[in-house]
């Protein structure tokens, strides 16, 4: 009979024997909720959650163009439940002054790349990951990276077919040429510079394959997905998967690079070489107490034009001195990235003498991000043996995407004081972890930077506090997708306050280039050893 055979499955599944352990163990509390208790108590028992759907859309970002949400879904105690959703910050490499056809053909990129990335998350990888744990982060962005190789790959076969089938069509002869004749004359007025020919070319823009956010946006989406299973925090959930380890002691928050004046590029004015000045709130002060702007523009920050490198900087020390702050003890300044003077060409050599020169007349520069292109690596060397022991020299443009920024675990950018990561397309959470491990072995800072398509996303917050990351970059205070990521910012002060787990940061610890030489090698030991111990431990 039916009653038989529930007894039987029931005695198989250990049932009367759970009920009367949790029946003796509740009696002496005597609970109010009684049959709450007993839920709660079976609950322990019951499965683990696992993944059984995921759900992509095209959302808008913070300035109204689309980019992808991923939903998770997990089957807990039986029943499908949301636990959380992901939204992808996008990044676009087209310059504020490029034409109308590049812009629209980066709008139209755009809306290819989300479209087909809410097809592989409702398709693929829906199918792929479903049945999985989202507690298990590493093996699911193993599965995710070799997904997006395969993808890459296929990829290459495309245009390989395409490029054999256009063949034939550019066998056809060509027309002869006209004798050259003489050298074309230059156009009068126009300057040359022999310096101007020897500089190296600038690297090509990495091409960003079609629907690459949806292995972000997944990655970021299932680490989510595995905090709130764990109940605890995403940055405590970060920080375990970084150092394999119990939850830590003590945590440090990153310094916030906080937007105060922009200079505009399309203003009358000749000051080019100059895109933000930036505040860094040192670390004796709470992240509430960073003086506010009353007055400021959608972007957060005064914007106008300057007719020389001085002006901005003696303006904000003007304001502090206005407030009683003092630059380089109460506050300090950070420079952004550069463009040539307007009408004045400098080599790379006289760009490195010229921060010099800044530098000794406003020692209060904390930070230059991006004082150099990329490409002109000895100048990076030459600007960190001058200025290394006297303030950051951060690589954001100059640097590469995090997927391709490690070569043989060494890094494969210029020599420089950190790097500005950017959670972006493919980049998925192991990729970071792995990177920031890198970072910390060779004594470089992490700053995490916000992307140009912010997103309502508070997440970024706490990747930077998981990760460790020395600062980070979210732009002006004003606009809700920024005001978000800073009230996440406060809120995590305050909790770590209240477990008495926030530990004050030094973040002026400056070193000199030729001290990290001397050291290159130990810490490149330590990197190989550290990535072997965290692999052994994966497999």
């Amino acid at each position: 009979p039916l009653s038989q055979e529930a007894a039987e499955y029931y005695r198989g599944q250990r049932v009367p024997q759970r009920v009367e352990e949790a029946l003796n163990a509740l009696f002496p509390l005597c609970p109010a909720d009684l049959y709450g208790a007993l839920a709660n108590y079976l609950s322990t028992f019951s499965k683990a959650p696992v993944i059984c759907k995921l759900a992509g859309r095209k959302v808008l970002d913070g300035v109204g163009k689309p980019t992808l949400e991923v939903e998770i879904y997990c089957t807990v105690k039986n029943y499908e439940k949301r636990i959380c959703s992901a939204i992808m910050s996008s990044h676009s490499h087209v310059p504020e002054n490029a034409s109308p056809e590049i812009t629209e053909g980066d709008e139209k990129e755009r809306n290819d790349t989300v479209t087909t990335a809410v097809e592989w998350v409702n398709e693929s990888l829906n199918t792929m990951l479903r049945d999985l744990k989202p507690t298990d982060q590493c093996e699911i962005d193993k599965m995710l990276g070799e997904y997006f190789r395969k993808k890459v790959e296929e990829k290459k076969e495309i245009q390989k077919e395409e490029e054999e089938e256009a063949a034939p069509l550019s066998c056809a002869p060509s027309a002869p040429s006209a004798p050259s004749g003489k050298k074309k004359a230059a156009k009068p007025g126009k300057k040359t510079s022999s310096t101007e020919r020897t500089l190296p070319p600038a690297e090509p823009i990495e091409p960003v394959l079609c629907g690459s956010l949806a292995i972000g946006g997944t990655s970021l989406a299932v680490a989510k997905a595995g905090a709130t299973i764990n109940d605890i925090p995403l940055y405590l959930h970060i920080a375990l998967l970084k150092y394999n380890q119990d939850s830590p002691k003590e945590m440090t928050l990153p310094r916030p690079m906080i937007t105060l004046l922009n200079c505009e590029k399309f203003s009358p004015a000749k000051l080019k070489l100059v895109k933000e000045v930036m505040l860094i709130p040192p670390a004796q002060l709470s992240l509430r107490q960073p003086p506010a702007l009353k007055r400021v523009s959608h972007l957060g920050c005064l914007i106008t034009g300057w007719d020389n490198l001085e002006q901005p900087l003696l303006l904000m020390q003007t304001a502090c001195n206005n407030i009683g702050l003092e630059l380089g003890t109460d506050m300090c300044l950070v420079k952004g990235k550069y463009e040539i003077l307007t009408g004045t060409f400098k080599s790379p050599d006289e760009m490195v003498d010229m921060y010099v020169e800044l530098i000794n007349k406003f020692p209060s520069i904390t930070a230059l991000v991006d004082p150099l292109r990329k490409e002109d690596r000895q100048q990076w060397n030459n600007i960190c043996c001058a200025l290394g022991s006297k303030c950051y020299l951060i690589a954001e443009d100059a640097a590469t995407n995090i997927s391709k920024i490690k070569i043989d675990q060494n890094m494969n950018v210029p020599m420089c004081s950190g790097v500005v990561l950017k959670y972006i397309n493919q980049t998925k959470v192991s990729d970071l972890i792995e990177f920031t491990g890198l970072l910390d072995g060779q004594r470089h800072i992490t700053i995490l930077g916000s992307p140009d398509g912010e997103s309502s996303d508070d997440s970024l917050v706490d990747l930077a506090v998981g990760l460790g990351a020395r600062f980070i970059k979210l732009g002006g205070l004003s606009r809700g997708e920024r005001v978000t990521k800073y009230n996440r910012l406060l809120a995590i002060e305050e909790e770590l306050a209240k477990n008495r787990t926030l530990r004050m940061s030094f973040f002026l610890t400056l070193f000199s280039a030729w001290e990290e030489a001397e050291e290159m090698k130990e810490r490149v030991c330590t990197n190989l050893l550290w990535l072997s111990k965290r692999k052994t431990k994966e497999n």
